[in-house]
């Protein structure tokens, strides 16, 4: 049930979408081995260095008295430096006051996987005062901690081993910064395969765009959405298998993927809500009488 935009009910619970802002990425990197001229007139901001612009969308719900947080953004750290171009300066934290939480609520946090524009807000620059240090320790000013200091990170274990020991292709966007904290606090909640986090959301493999990807089933109320990660950077990717973005490490495997997730979103009329659509970046799949998937936003 739509509720408003950006925000949705699935049975009992209640789903809010954060956006953490939006970025710019070369629109022939996203489309991957799709010539321009078929993917050019389904882009409509172009700018004039052929980018386009992805969203920044994650996911705040409560399940079974826990507050949790799927998918943290690029956050503040890197925007500088990251070889994407910010467009909008979003802020998560922000989005997170505006519905009353701090980041002390915040119990649960899930990674789809490690790459930069997914999990910048994992952690934060604070000053050691208020990273509860003296002042003056290790000669600092700031310290990098955990944004959400209560919370556990859900994070598969192999994508987690694959973040820690990037190769050449990996390492300009699996980031230390995002991830040693984690480690280093004891808030890695290690996970292998589909995992249970509550009755109400699992954690299943969707692997392609990295090897450990995931993607999040929420269910209640016999009702489901999924939070599908970076299966697609574009709706025209949810509805054609075959276009797969240049980032996916196994295209024929994201391939796969797609159609599974996709049949299911399908057949269980679920919502889906996809990290880099435009905001909220959620809608359903539907078929059309030819037999051809259709994006349907909400």
């Amino acid at each position: 049930m739509t509720e408003g935009k950006g925000r949705y009910h699935v049975g009992s619970l209640e789903l809010v979408v954060l956006s953490d802002g939006t970025f710019r990425l070369d629109a022939g990197a996203v489309f991957g081995v799709v010539p321009r001229p078929m993917w050019e007139p389904v882009v409509d901001d172009l700018d004039e260095s052929h980018r386009t612009g992805l969203g920044l969308n994650c996911l705040l719900l409560r399940s079974e008295g826990k507050t949790i947080l799927i998918e943290t953004g690029v956050g503040d750290k890197a925007r500088e430096s990251w070889q994407a171009s910010p467009l909008e300066k979003g802020n998560l934290l922000s989005d997170l006051a505006a519905h009353g939480l701090r980041p002390e609520d915040v119990d649960i946090v899930i990674n789809t996987h490690l790459h930069a524009d997914h999990c910048g807000w994992n952690t934060r620059y604070l000053p050691v005062r208020q990273a509860g240090l003296p002042a003056g320790d290790e000669g600092q000013d700031r310290r990098l901690v955990p944004t959400f200091p209560r919370a556990r990170y859900f994070i598969q274990r192999g994508e987690w081993e694959a973040a820690r020991h990037p190769n050449e292709r990996t390492r300009a966007t699996y980031l230390a910064e995002n991830l040693t904290p984690l480690e280093e606090g004891g808030h890695l909640e290690l996970i292998e395969g589909e995992t249970r986090v509550t009755s109400e959301v699992v954690v299943i493999p969707s692997p392609g765009h990295t090897e450990h990807h995931a993607s999040v089933v929420i269910t209640s109320g016999g009702e489901v959405a999924l939070y599908v990660g970076d299966i697609a950077q574009h709706r025209v990717q949810l509805e054609r298998l075959a276009w797969v973005a240049a980032f996916d490490v196994l295209p024929l495997v994201s391939l796969e993927t797609k159609r599974a997730l996709l049949e299911r979103a399908i057949r269980e009329n679920a919502l889906v809500i996809s990290v880099h659509l435009p905001f909220p970046g959620a809608g359903r799949i539907a078929t059309t009488p030819e037999g051809r998937r259709r994006w349907q936003p909400l």
